[in-house]
């Protein structure tokens, strides 16, 4: 049987196709973005079924429950746009990206999802089993944490469901002295008016959200959930918040984020979480394929001389975050990268830049935790600003020997040349547009942007 995820209405819709055999095959995953080209697609263009002959759908929500709350909220219910023969529930397709993509053993993992709203969860704990999924506790709209990001995200100007991880990056910048303990704990569906934290600078906004959630997570979500496992499985769009992250892993042996926490992995989420069946990845390359040579050497020629490079070559990551198939490339060592990055991203210049750097060579240049998927923050220990955030810290990309991508051999060719194992790595898109996909895309990018795209 080939089942079709699909994940769409609300944000970030994505389709995910996975093949039932003895171990389920995941053969294509997108984000509906990619393809019609609009930031944040909710719907899913007819393309992508087209592209992706199947036997049944699986829809990543109770669509019943979802309109029971949204009644209950005043608002209009909707209908899905996609007939699906089969649905799970939203947190319980957040868990399934979390648990049946892990290699953690049933024994001793728990299993944690925090977001901002499903049908009416926005966080649930559940116990890994060998019969699967097992709900211990949850919490219910309106205390949401996510809610609450999101209207703080809106609140200091920015876009909510789009710009959170930019509120991450400016709680660096401020001070977290204001108590938002009453704010924290009502319903934020409505998001904050210009009155709330009035006076106060939007750096120090961010910051005072940030150190709400991380000691609201630690102390009420996962000091408890660390009671049931020692390993943990955590999904969700707040799992996006490598801030946080950092701070969780402490507490556990091991932890497993899904690569694409939020919304658009439900689409993988709620197939395994129907068939009850155990998939770990190895990586994310599943989207559309760009089948060209690319040399290493001319890509590491061209970064000595310019700068910066763009890569769109091989199968499209999945998620959020390049991971070398469609990045944009950048010398750390060279002379005001960070704006020259920025500018060509039209961003806003506080924003910081990621380091991917060769695995063997990652503890040299980071302390903390780093794994490839740029989930958590170390600490630099090297002078490259380019790579570094106003407080010191980096979201690590570790690319290992066995990486498919074709980022492993343009880093080691660029070590061979410099010395240096890293490279700033970040999207190959511009603020507000979706990361290239296509080689149509690629090309149109290098003309508008004028940076080589190899």
């Amino acid at each position: 049987m080939k089942y079709l995820g699909v994940s769409e209405g609300f944000h970030d819709a994505a389709v995910a196709l996975i093949h039932d055999r003895q171990t389920p095959e995941l053969v294509f995953a997108s984000h509906s973005e990619r393809y019609s080209r609009i930031k944040n697609d909710k719907y899913i263009p007819e393309g992508l079924f087209r592209l992706n002959p199947h036997d049944e759908r699986v829809y990543y929500e109770d669509f019943r429950l979802k309109n029971e709350r949204r009644k209950a909220q005043g608002r209009s219910p909707k209908e899905p746009q996609i007939a699906c023969r089969y649905h799970t529930g939203h947190h319980l397709s957040h868990a399934g990206a979390a648990w049946y993509t892990s290699t953690f053993p049933a024994k001793d993992t728990v299993v944690v999802v925090v977001d901002a709203i499903g049908e009416w969860q926005t966080i649930s704990t559940w116990l890994a089993t060998d019969y699967g999924l097992q709900l211990l506790s949850s919490k219910k709209y309106p205390h949401s944490v996510g809610l609450f990001y999101s209207a703080i995200t809106k609140r200091i100007g920015l876009k909510p469901n789009e710009d959170e991880y930019i509120t991450m990056g400016m709680a660096a910048y401020g001070e977290p002295f204001i108590d938002m303990t009453e704010h924290f704990h009502r319903d934020c569906s409505k998001g904050f008016s210009l009155d709330d934290f009035r006076g106060h600078h939007p750096y120090d906004i961010a910051a005072s959200a940030q150190a709400m959630v991380e000691n609201y997570l630690l102390k009420e979500v996962f000091e408890p959930a660390r009671e049931h496992g020692k390993y943990l499985c955590y999904g969700g769009g707040v799992a996006l918040n490598c801030v946080a992250n950092t701070k969780i892993r402490a507490l556990f042996d091991d932890m497993w984020i899904f690569p694409s926490p939020g919304d658009a992995g439900s689409a993988v989420g709620c197939v395994l979480a129907h068939l009850n069946k155990k998939m770990p990845i190895k990586d994310v390359y599943w989207g559309y394929n760009i089948e060209r040579d690319v040399n290493p050497k001319e890509v590491v020629e061209h970064l000595l001389k310019h700068k910066v490079a763009g890569v769109a070559n091989g199968k499209a990551e999945f998620g959020p975050r390049a991971l070398g198939n469609r990045s944009l490339l950048g010398s750390p060592d060279a002379s005001n990268l960070k704006r020259v990055a920025n500018k060509i991203k039209q961003r806003q210049q506080f924003r910081p830049f990621a380091p991917a750097v060769l695995s063997e060579y990652a503890d040299l240049y980071f302390t903390g935790p780093k794994n490839e998927y740029m989930q958590f923050v170390s600490k630099a220990n090297h002078p490259f600003k380019s790579v570094t955030h106003i407080d010191g810290t980096a979201r690590v990309q570790i690319v290992p020997p066995d990486s498919r991508s074709i980022l492993r051999p343009i880093l080691e060719e660029y070590y061979s040349k410099t010395g240096i194992a890293m490279l700033l790595n970040t999207s190959l898109n511009v603020k507000g547009e979706p990361m290239v996909n296509s080689r149509g895309d690629a090309e149109r990018f290098e003309k508008k942007y004028k940076v080589k795209v190899f």
